[in-house]
């Protein structure tokens, strides 16, 4: 009996040693872990599911919209939101925090129309954004975002999806998915990409990949789907077009 304590000891002392170190933002712990940022990677795991497919001729985001009661105004939910007339981005997560995102986001991309004369290309948003990001894992007084973010375009290279993480990590994805269901959603998707998918064909695998773990029926009021192709220009889907892609796919 006494080994199993003394085997258990070390362990214990160990995540009591991490855990020590789990409240301070900018203090590695002895393994070299940002506990902080790991925290706010399990918020981003709490947030509704959200993904993105890229296809040959455009990019599809979609996430759940749960609305906490039914006495909320539906109308005035909005979780896609436009970023430049070619980009638009959905979270999961915290929605108060991407809110700072999204406005540090725009700002950059006027900042760069203000000075060049031209859109921002999809990738340099995502740079700005993403260091935002990292400056608050690196600043004291600060927490880090409990939002991932995706992020979809349309510029001189082509349809693009970029995911980007609490920690200010960044990387172009041919499909995605964050959020509570994102490991299942990740699988599935995994089965249903091809690289010479068209927009259309990727709707209907983001709605698909979306109602493998929906719970409860999925229509047009409780998800958002926003899409943008060679016209470069970014939109949200109206809901008389989602129940049309779900009377399509069901």
């Amino acid at each position: 009996g006494e080994k199993v304590v003394t085997k258990n000891k070390p362990q214990s002392e160990a995540t009591m040693a991490e855990s020590a170190y789990s409240f301070s933002l900018t203090t590695f712990s002895p393994s070299g872990k940002l506990v902080q940022i790991e925290h706010a990677l399990n918020a981003v795991n709490q947030g509704a599911t959200s993904l993105g497919i890229k296809a040959r001729d455009g990019v599809v985001i979609a996430t759940e919209k749960k609305l906490p009661s039914v006495l909320v105004d539906k109308d005035s939910v909005k979780k896609i939101v436009q970023l430049t007339p070619e980009i638009g981005v959905i979270y999961s997560g915290m929605g108060p925090d991407s809110r700072i995102l999204v406005r540090k986001a725009r700002k950059a991309a006027q900042t760069y129309f203000m000075t060049y004369n031209e859109r921002i290309p999809v990738a340099q948003l995502v740079r700005e954004v993403a260091t935002v990001m990292q400056e608050f894992t690196q600043s004291g007084g600060v927490r880090p975002f409990g939002v991932s973010l995706l992020i979809a375009g349309y510029d001189s290279h082509g349809p693009q999806l970029y995911q980007a993480d609490p920690s200010g990590t960044f990387f172009a994805w041919k499909a995605s998915a964050i959020g509570k269901n994102m490991t299942d959603a990740k699988e599935f998707l995994e089965k249903r990409y091809a690289e010479d998918m068209l927009l259309e064909d990727a709707i209907g695998a983001a709605l698909l990949t979306l109602k493998e773990g929906f719970e409860g029926a999925m229509d047009e009021d409780n998800i958002e789907v926003g899409i943008v192709g060679k016209d470069h220009e970014f939109r949200c889907l109206s809901k008389s077009e989602i129940k049309d892609y779900l009377e399509e796919i069901l």
